[in-house]
């Protein structure tokens, strides 16, 4: 049975349609309980033992292109879906997405319409059908009905608002007999023919605690920062933030939520700081990670150890300030791999199943490097798109 989770845009600041509570003062920090014991409507012991072990694993696939690298596949037979002779030359690919809400989504959007290009160029693809449904549920049933109901896609591109809502959709696509591949968010149902993400939360949460917990003196005070709750994929980070937080000397003194929003991330950084040192800064999404440390600058404080994502304004203020930091990755190059993996169902290769994407954090050592490779790319661009070698590098993503 394949492991069903909603994979959101881990590098954003999202906008979804959720009702969220953002405090307007800083909460007190969790107990010992609350920190060690993550809850049981989020936290799967195996799940998180799964991720974590994936992240050591080494991927199969070519080591220079990772969006066609899988960790520990099981790869399904696609010869049903094989298209020959005239009825395999450009193909009708159709993608229902589920929103461009934010930075994260908007790069992988650019990526993803970059590597269709190359594909039509080569005849793979013929025409690519798009729809968005503005992180709208019933908007993206109706969408993806409507590719049901035109009876020409040949393969179906689906990533899903939310889980259990799209689950039918997704499932009325599987009957219309086209190959469906489910991406970035999962859905409850195996009838996809590969479900394509990185590792997953847990991987991304375990990263950034570890991290803190190996900088900082025991004893040290951390604020989390969350963006919103209920949201599976972030749960899983904090999930495994309290996990390692737990077995460590660390105090955690809140967890805040803040929408993704700058102004709020820096007014409740600076609550705390009015109340005690803050030493370091744990973050579910890295995307407001510079408002946060704006705070510290404001207060006349010493830098936190932090940890952020591989969004570009983030790295910059890193190594500008010499910053004693991490980039957690939810690899945004996995938008090249479901238009990949569609040319190679449509071909009848074998694909992974749960396709699983390596999901590598930016490393001190790592960061001059990738800062230099999109030296001209804009802030809310993310360092880990994987598409340089495509041909609208740079200009695709600079003019979004």
């Amino acid at each position: 049975m394949r492991r069903t989770r909603v994979l959101l845009a881990a590098g954003a600041a999202l906008s979804l349609a959720l009702t969220a509570c953002t405090t307007d003062t800083p909460t007190d920090g969790p107990g010992e309980e609350d920190q060690a014991s993550p809850s049981g409507d989020w936290f799967d012991p195996e799940e998180y033992e799964a991720q974590l072990a994936q992240r050591d694993m080494e991927p199969e696939g070519p080591a220079d292109e990772p969006w066609l690298q899988a960790i520990d596949p099981s790869y399904v037979d696609t010869s049903e879906y094989a298209l020959e002779g005239e009825d395999r030359r450009d193909p009708t690919v159709c993608f229902s997405n589920a929103s461009v809400s934010n930075p994260w989504r908007v790069t992988g959007w650019i990526t993803m319409q970059q590597q269709v290009e190359v594909l039509q160029d080569s005849g793979d693809i013929g025409e690519f059908r798009v729809s968005d449904a503005a992180d709208d549920d019933n908007q993206q049933i109706s969408d993806i009905q409507a590719f049901v109901d035109s009876g020409d896609c040949d393969a179906i591109i689906i990533s899903p608002s939310t889980t259990a809502t799209l689950t039918p959709a997704v499932e009325a696509a599987c009957e219309s007999g086209a190959p469906v591949i489910v991406f970035d968010r999962g859905v409850n149902t195996d009838c996809q023919v590969t479900f394509i993400h990185p590792i997953g939360g847990y991987a991304f949460g375990a990263d950034a605690a570890e991290f803190l917990v190996e900088e900082l003196e025991p004893g040290s005070r951390v604020l989390a920062l969350r963006i919103l709750p209920g949201v599976d994929v972030l749960e899983h980070r904090w999930a495994a933030a309290q996990q390692v937080f737990g077995d460590s000397e660390l105090e955690v003194i809140g967890h805040e939520f803040t929408e993704g929003d700058g102004a709020t991330i820096k007014d409740l950084v600076t609550q705390h700081l009015q109340r005690g040192d803050v030493d370091g800064i744990w973050m579910d999404a890295g995307d407001g990670a510079v408002a946060a440390l704006e705070a510290f600058e404001d207060a006349g404080q010493p830098y936190p150890v932090i940890s952020g994502e591989d969004e570009l304004s983030f790295m910059r203020k890193w190594q500008e300030e010499d910053l004693t930091a991490l980039a957690p990755v939810y690899s945004n190059f996995q938008w090249r791999t479901p238009v990949l993996a569609a040319s190679m169902i449509l071909d009848g290769e074998e694909v992974p199943e749960e396709w699983v994407l390596p999901q590598e954090p930016v490393t001190q050592a790592e960061l001059d490097d990738y800062l230099e490779r999109n030296a001209d790319m804009p802030s809310l661009h993310y360092a880990k798109f994987g598409g340089e070698d495509l041909p609208g590098f740079p200009e695709a993503w600079q003019d979004r």
